[in-house]
C-alpha cells in the first residue's frame, strides 16, 4: 500500500482541531490527530511545509520504519510540534492498516484485555452547592469516577470551574471542557497557593460526606504547587482515598517527585505534557508515579505510547491517558483502541465533545455505565466529513495564564 495523498485539514467546530488525513493507492483512508492546543498552526506548518512530501510514496504498511523515520531524520527530536506530528502520521498509519485487514486497531495491538475501559467526567463548582450538583449530573450520565474541581474563595477565575467563566468568546461552550478562549490574547486568571492548599481539603471532606466513600474521586493540581506544597496537599488529602493526585508539581524536575512521595501515599498521575519515553524514563524507573497521563496525540502516537506503558507496566504503573476535549474523536478513538488493549489500563479521562465536533467526526465508540468501547469498525472507527469540517474555519485561541496577587507570572 503506497501513500498517494496526504492532506492536513484545520476545523474548528467547537475549538480548533488539526487532522492529517493519509490516502492509499488502493482508496484506504486513515486520519491522524495532531491538535496541540493554542498553537496548533505550528503542527500545521511543521506537517504541510516539511512532513507530508516525506511520506509520499512510502509504504503504509511500515509503521515503526515510518515512525523512526521521522523521529531520526529531524536531527532535532522530541517536542510538542514535533511528536504531535508523528503522532498524526502514526495513527493515521495504523488507521489504515486496521481498514485493510479488516480489524479494529485493538485487534492488531494483541486483542482486548477487558470489556471496557472506565472513564472519568470532570465535575466542577464555584460554591460546594454547584460541585455536588455538577457531580450528580456526571453520575447520572453514567460516569463511575469522578474528577474533583472547585473554585476558591478570593480567587475569580481559576482553571477548571464551569461556573467562573468571565469571557464570553466561547459562547455555548463549557469552560472547563475548553479553556482555550477565543481571541487575539490569552486570558488572565488569577492564583493564590495557600488559599487552595487551606480550601481543597475541605472541599474533599464535604464531597465524600456527600457521595460517601466508594465513589473514585480525582483532583488536578495542573502544575501550581512546589514539591513541598504538593506533599502537603497529597497529606491533606490521604483520608478521602483519592483515585490520583494530578500534576501536583512541574515535571520538568523529575527529581521534585522524590520529595512529595516522601511526605504522601496519595497516588500520583503526571504527563499529560510529555512527549516521549525520556521525560518519563526516570519517574518511572524510581517509581514516583502511579498513572501515566500522556495523550496518544502528544506523545508520538500508538507506536511510541505503547512502549512507554510497556516500559510503566514493569514497575506495576499503570496508564491514565489525556482526553480533554483538545483531543478530536481521532486521537480519543486511538486512545480507546489501545487503552482496550494493554494489560495495565488504569483509567481513561472522557470529556464528551460537542454536538458540532461530532458531526465533522463520524465515530463508532460505545459509551454505556460508565465503560467506553471503541466500537468493531475496521482500523480506528472514525471518519472524517469534510465538507462538514470546512462550514469551521480556524479561529486563533489561546489557553489562559495566571498571575499572583503582586502580579508575578505564575504556573496556570
Amino acid at each position: 500500500m503506497i501513500i498517494e495523498k496526504a492532506e492536513v485539514v484545520v476545523t474548528s467546530p467547537d475549538r480548533n482541531f488539526v487532522t492529517l488525513k493519509l490516502t492509499t493507492d488502493e482508496g484506504i483512508t486513515g486520519l491522524g490527530d495532531a491538535t496541540l492546543n493554542g498553537r496548533e498552526l505550528a503542527v500545521v506548518s511543521y506537517l504541510r511545509d516539511h512532513v507530508v512530501q516525506l511520506l509520499l510514496g512510502r509504504d503504509a504498511s511500515r509503521i515503526e520504519d515510518t515512525w523512526q523515520f521521522l523521529y531520526r531524520s529531524a536531527y532535532w527530536r522530541r517536542g510538542p510540534v514535533t511528536m504531535a506530528s508523528i503522532a498524526a502520521v502514526d495513527m493515521a498509519l495504523w488507521d489504515i492498516k486496521g481498514k485493510a485487514a479488516g480489524m479494529p486497531l485493538y485487534q492488531l495491538l494483541g486483542g482486548a484485555s477487558r470489556n471496557g475501559l472506565l472513564a472519568y467526567g470532570h465535575a466542577s463548582g464555584k460554591t460546594t452547592q454547584e460541585l455536588f450538583d455538577s457531580v450528580r449530573e456526571h453520575q447520572e450520565a453514567g460516569y463511575k469516577a469522578i474528577r474533583i474541581q472547585t473554585g476558591v474563595p478570593g480567587l475569580k477565575s481559576i482553571y477548571g470551574i464551569a461556573s467562573n467563566a468571565t469571557f464570553e468568546a466561547n459562547t455555548g461552550v463549557r469552560y472547563d471542557h475548553e479553556p482555550a478562549q477565543r481571541g487575539a490574547l490569552p486570558n488572565e486568571e488569577d492564583w493564590d497557593t495557600r488559599s487552595y492548599l487551606r480550601h481543597v481539603p475541605t472541599v474533599f471532606e464535604a464531597v465524600r460526606n456527600e457521595f460517601g466513600p466508594e465513589l473514585p474521586l480525582l483532583h488536578d493540581g495542573h502544575h501550581r504547587m512546589t514539591p513541598i506544597q504538593a506533599a502537603q496537599l497529597g497529606k491533606s488529602l490521604e483520608p478521602y482515598d483519592l483515585f490520583w493526585l494530578e500534576d501536583c508539581t512541574p515535571a520538568e524536575n523529575p527529581e521534585a517527585l522524590r520529595l512529595v512521595r516522601q511526605h504522601t501515599t496519595t497516588p500520583l498521575a503526571i504527563g499529560e505534557i510529555f512527549n516521549t519515553v525520556w521525560d518519563y524514563q526516570q519517574i518511572i524507573r524510581e517509581q514516583l508515579i502511579d498513572y501515566v497521563r500522556s495523550a496518544v496525540t502528544h506523545t508520538g502516537g500508538i507506536t511510541h505510547l505503547k512502549k512507554v506503558l510497556e516500559y510503566a507496566s514493569q514497575y506495576q504503573i499503570k496508564s491514565g491517558m489525556h482526553g480533554p476535549t483538545d483531543i478530536s474523536p481521532v486521537g480519543m478513538a486511538a486512545a480507546m483502541h489501545l487503552g482496550l488493549a494493554i494489560h495495565n489500563f488504569g483509567i481513561q479521562e472522557y470529556m464528551k465533545h460537542g454536538a458540532k465536533t461530532d458531526s465533522v467526526f463520524r465515530q463508532s465508540f460505545s459509551w454505556q455505565d460508565g465503560f467506553l468501547h471503541p466500537g468493531d469498525q475496521p482500523g480506528l472507527g472514525v471518519e472524517l466529513d469534510t465538507d462538514e469540517a470546512g462550514k469551521y474555519p480556524y479561529v486563533q485561541a489561546y489557553l489562559p495564564f495566571n498571575r499572583l496577587a503582586d502580579g508575578t507570572i505564575h504556573d496556570w
